[in-house]
């Protein structure tokens, strides 16, 4: 096997993308691109490019996935842990 098949990777490469919260989020903001430029294409009869898909998409909806996305992370950060024991005070 050849070293330069491998160059410039490293085997913990995928691992670290697999654990990084940047790079689902980036997955997830591709997907809803993705899917833009599918209901735009339909629309125009025709593929419209991701390129435009994109730019569309970012002036139109990003903002407001972002905010949705956020939203719904605080959600789940707010959700007590019932697990562990209460501190209730008692008089």
């Amino acid at each position: 096997m050849s070293s330069a098949t491998n160059k410039g990777t490293k085997p913990s490469d995928g691992v670290f993308a697999a654990q990084s919260s940047l790079y689902h989020e980036f997955l997830a903001e591709r997907e809803e691109i993705m899917k833009h430029k599918w209901i735009e294409s339909q629309k125009k009869g025709k593929d419209i490019g991701f390129e435009r898909a994109l730019l569309d998409w970012v002036c139109k909806y990003r903002d407001q996935w972002k905010a949705e996305r956020r939203d719904a992370r605080n959600q789940t950060k707010k959700v007590p842990n019932t697990k562990c024991g209460s501190h209730s005070e008692t008089a």
